[in-house]
């Protein structure tokens, strides 16, 4: 399948990317921690622009940490490459006038779209405590933006395998529900390896009425350890028969072809499913990513 998009510079309507006949693809920046870091990352942005991703999105580091950078990143990626942007924004640490501030500091650097997420409990603490005049939940950022921003398109994040804190599936997709309810356009899932999570998530979410765009997110594996290390901290289960074809060889080379291999597959069946798009953490790298796009064809590279 070739689509290749039209120009979507000046795009504010977030469902507006998510259309039948159209696989949207998005993909997830963070921000890096050095000049060359941030050099690299512009490079790596440079190579997978040729493919038309629909959008940008860039998360930041816990309780904010990273705030102003992630705003300077989807601000230089729109400038240089001409694409919508989205910025992450949590509620960890800031009070209801701070997160007012950065979504007027995004709106006058005319970042496209937010991604509301209650965010991590700061390091150090092991659950979330919400700051004094700031919010507790993503339902409540959502609700703020909608009312105060409306100019903004908003995506929440959704979790086929439930939400570690979750007291239950069920409860997990009720604070899902409210998310949606209360002005989000699109989910973007936690990444997974077992589709079938992913299939009954999304059977799920449309049997309480959850009617907004479920886009799987998609991590194309590099490096075991990596992953492992990973998938530990945001709680995603890795096929045991994925483990092992990892741990054959030690060789880079190997892990990404091995990597690469299970994300074609893994892909390839949810597009077959009938996704409307795919949200790719490439984790600042493009290699993993350009040989999953050219295998699955899914964009036509521009002109050079």
């Amino acid at each position: 399948m070739t689509l290749l998009l039209e120009s979507k510079v000046g795009m504010k309507k977030l469902s507006d990317v998510y259309r039948p006949g159209h696989l949207a693809v998005s993909i997830e920046l963070f921000p890096p921690k050095s000049a060359t870091g941030e050099q690299s990352l512009y490079e790596h942005v440079g190579k997978l622009i040729k493919y038309s991703p629909d959008f940008i999105t860039c998360t930041y580091g816990a309780g904010g940490s990273t705030r102003d950078k992630t705003l300077e990143i989807v601000r230089e990626v729109k400038s240089r490459f001409g694409i919508p942007v989205a910025s992450h924004l949590t509620v960890v640490g800031s009070t209801v006038e701070q997160i007012r501030d950065y979504l007027r500091q995004t709106q006058a650097a005319d970042i496209d779209f937010i991604v509301a997420l209650r965010g991590d409990p700061p390091q150090g603490q092991s659950s979330f405590v919400a700051t004094v005049g700031g919010l507790q939940h993503a339902n409540e950022l959502v609700e703020l933006i909608s009312r105060e921003f409306p100019g903004f398109g908003i995506a929440v994040a959704g979790y086929p395998e439930k939400h570690s804190e979750a007291t239950s599936f069920d409860s997990d997709l009720l604070h899902l529900k409210n998310k949606v309810d209360a002005g989000a356009d699109v989910v973007l899932t936690q990444l997974f390896f077992d589709n079938r999570d992913f299939f009954r998530f999304r059977d799920r979410c449309a049997a309480i009425g959850i009617t907004a765009p479920i886009v799987p997110g998609i991590l194309p594996v590099t490096n075991l350890k990596q992953i492992q290390r990973i998938a530990t901290l945001c709680g995603s289960k890795i096929p045991q028969s994925f483990v092992s074809d990892l741990s054959r060889s030690d060789a880079p080379d190997w892990q990404m072809k091995v990597g690469i291999e299970f994300a074609l597959d893994q892909v390839n069946e949810l597009v077959l499913q009938g996704v409307l798009g795919l949200h790719f953490y490439v984790l600042n790298q493009s290699q993993s990513m350009l040989a999953v796009l050219e295998g699955l064809q899914i964009r036509s590279p521009r002109p050079a």
